[in-house]
């Protein structure tokens, strides 16, 4: 059957300026780069883990029709496609500081929650990205399920 996960489809609006994000801001490189005519396969992957990468998506035709690829873009600048990826670091905070110094735009500050310490940022489209410093799970409180639940969008 299945032995891992090596690509995953991020949309983005402009990959040239995804690329300065992923690979200049966040510290990527890029796997692939390539031309196709009809499209550029361009993908990422975090240094430390090379064989999992992030393909940076423009949707447009010919992979879909027009009025699909407008709804998409829209959807990804208003945050709505859920989370992009979650980025794993052994310092969340240390992150977090040399990210928001390079000029980062945070939507969450580091929190230590039942799994570890996390914060969230938005990519220059809107994309959702989660930056989490795993720990031992430990169990959920009602302060837990209350912080959760105030941050939920009403």
């Amino acid at each position: 059957m299945f032995t891992g996960i090596s690509i995953h489809s991020v949309y983005v609006h402009d990959q040239q300026q995804a690329l300065d994000f992923y690979v200049g801001t966040l510290g990527f490189e890029v796997s692939a780069d390539v031309d196709m005519g009809f499209m550029r396969w361009l993908t990422v992957a975090v240094p430390a883990q090379p064989d999992r990468q992030i393909l940076l998506e423009v949707p447009a035709a010919p992979m879909m029709p027009e009025a699909t690829a407008a709804t998409l873009r829209e959807l990804v600048t208003q945050g709505a496609m859920g989370v992009a990826a979650i980025l794993t670091t052994d310092d969340c905070r240390a992150t977090y500081a040399a990210l928001r110094a390079k000029g980062v735009e945070f939507i969450e500050e580091p929190t230590e929650q039942p799994y570890g310490i996390d914060c969230a940022l938005r990519d220059p489209f809107g994309n959702h990205i989660r930056i989490t410093q795993p720990m031992a799970m430990t169990e959920v409180t009602q302060d837990d399920l209350d912080r959760w639940a105030a941050a939920r969008p009403q």
